[in-house]
């Protein structure tokens, strides 16, 4: 999907979907917006998402069904579980069942992006099995102030990854911010 990371975010509150699909397209994602859980497992089916912000309580399918469906069926989606009702017994049972983070709404937008850009860490750190070691060394020869330019700089890792090509050259050419 391009430059862009892939996010399927899914919500059944419209406003909210919208605020925080136009917050996010404008820091390099390319959102995929879905209002229940059926939609975000057809979604899913059809295209391949990087990341999947989730909310929990839904109507028909909620968020713990939609999560094990997509943990179940894609290997290196990385879920965030996203609730405005939550509970530690939630967040036990959704990070048992593979989830990479629980937040409660609201929350700020530095500390969503902030878990996207750990969540898109740890997607290439399993697609590609690197140790922790080799992904700090990754993310050290990467490394910015800003959370927007590292995710930037990690969609260009993992495109040349794709491509066969040698992420090293990458670090050497100053494609990095």
């Amino acid at each position: 999907m391009g430059e862009k990371i892939s996010l399927l975010l899914v919500d059944d509150e419209r406003q909210f979907l919208e605020t925080i699909c136009k917050r996010l397209e404008l820091r390099n994602f390319e959102v995929t917006p879905v209002s229940s859980g059926e939609e975000a497992i057809e979604a899913a089916r059809k295209n391949e998402f990087e990341i999947a912000l989730v909310d929990l309580k839904m109507p028909g399918m909620g968020g713990e069904q939609v999560l094990e469906v997509l943990k179940k069926e894609h290997k290196f989606l990385e879920v965030i579980i996203l609730t405005g009702h939550g509970s530690i017994d939630s967040a036990v049972r959704t990070t048992k069942l593979g989830a990479y983070y629980y937040l409660q709404k609201p929350c700020e937008l530095e500390m969503l992006l902030q878990v996207l850009e750990e969540a898109y860490q740890k997607r290439i750190q399993n697609k590609y099995g690197y140790k922790d070691e080799e992904m700090r060394k990754i993310l050290s020869q990467m490394a910015t102030d800003s959370s927007l330019k590292t995710l930037q700089n990690l969609k260009k890792f993992d495109t040349l990854r794709r491509t066969k090509q040698n992420p090293s050259n990458f670090f050497n050419e100053k494609n990095c911010y």
